[in-house]
């Protein structure tokens, strides 16, 4: 039992389909919640994109430390272990942060658009400093700020659009790959 949960830790091809399974029961729950409000479609629409954003990568990098710290325990962790948790802290703390910032943005009062833009540039700039790889993921946080900024209704729509069919890409990507019973480098044909 307990090697099968270890497995599931360090089996990096589960946690992208995980991630944005909870992330899409976040906003699920977001939006249900604040079906009656009178809050401006727009910031609701802006709260549900980096929600998504935020919990997709909050997750997946809860996901990294945790798996880092089982193999660190088991003794088969390759590779510089102050990296490994620098990496995971890297993206951890700006997604959890936007996790936490998207009350701000549903708020009518507070003025969230610094940190918004902020939040999103941290962890698009990490995702693409780990690689041009990390691209697919880091495109919301692209989305999240063009929506953020745009100031044509039309423009939304086509903003939002394209959000929503990279993250339905993304996710039948996920699907593939935990289908494929790879590692990332076998998946990839790096190794």
């Amino acid at each position: 039992m307990i090697d099968q949960l270890v497995a599931l830790i360090v089996d990096e091809s589960k946690w992208l389909t995980a991630s944005m399974g909870f992330a899409l029961l976040a906003v699920a729950i977001l939006l249900y919640s604040r079906r009656h409000s009178d809050l401006p479609a727009r910031r609701r629409v802006l709260a549900a994109m980096n929600l998504f954003f935020g919990v997709t990568i909050g997750t997946m990098s809860f996901g990294h430390l945790l798996a880092v710290t089982t193999k660190l325990g088991l003794g088969t962790l390759e590779g510089s272990v102050v990296v490994f948790y620098l990496i995971g802290v890297a993206l951890a703390l700006p997604s959890w942060w936007l996790i936490r910032h998207t009350r701000r943005v549903l708020s009518p009062d507070d003025d969230h658009g610094r940190a918004t833009l902020a939040l999103n540039a941290w962890l698009a700039i990490t995702l693409l400093a780990l690689g041009f790889h990390n691209l697919p993921l880091a495109a919301p946080a692209f989305f999240n700020i063009g929506y953020h900024l745009h100031s044509r209704r039309v423009v939304g729509w086509v903003i939002v659009s394209m959000a929503i069919i990279v993250n339905v890409g993304l996710f039948i990507g996920s699907l593939i790959f935990l289908a494929s019973g790879q590692s990332f480098e076998q998946f990839r044909g790096i190794e």
